[in-house]
């Protein structure tokens, strides 16, 4: 699957700008045992990539946050909910011509308006779910490509 979605956009050019978006609470879970490194490479791997977002709740553990970091993830920590902050700052980002490929990481439907109005921006998508039990199958149709962790 990872290979289909590379090939897909293997036609990035240099001033494409690829953005990650990480529903956290959703992301990481222990039933899906997620891995930073691998979350960071499915994207890395297709190009340039200009953010690369991790959202938090403030449940969150600090070690988390340190090895996002570490990462090279921007960590985003709200109070309130994070389906609301991503949402926003990924159509923000959308509007304002910031992307060109959008990558929504969760298993959460609440983004699949993100991800359609993306694709009328004329913004290639891609749905990440964190395994084959957390897909969400309206966010992988809404996307032009789909990926799951650990296939």
């Amino acid at each position: 699957m990872l290979e289909r979605v590379r090939n897909r956009l293997t036609t990035t050019k240099p001033n494409d700008r690829l953005g990650l978006f990480v529903d956290g609470p959703n992301v990481f879970r222990d039933e899906f045992n997620v891995d930073l490194d691998d979350l960071r490479t499915a994207v890395t791997d297709l190009g340039s990539v200009g953010i690369l977002r991790l959202y938090l709740d403030e449940h969150a553990t600090p070690g988390l946050i340190q090895a996002a970091e570490a990462r090279g993830f921007e960590v985003v920590i709200t109070s309130g909910d994070v389906d609301v902050k991503l949402a926003v700052d990924a159509t923000a980002c959308i509007a304002e011509g910031q992307l060109t490929h959008l990558a929504i990481a969760s298993r959460d439907t609440d983004f699949k308006p993100v991800l359609e109005y993306a694709g009328l921006n004329g913004i290639e998508t891609i749905a990440i779910a964190p395994g084959s039990y957390g897909r969400s199958d309206a966010l992988q149709n809404a996307a032009d490509s789909a990926l799951t962790l650990g296939d």
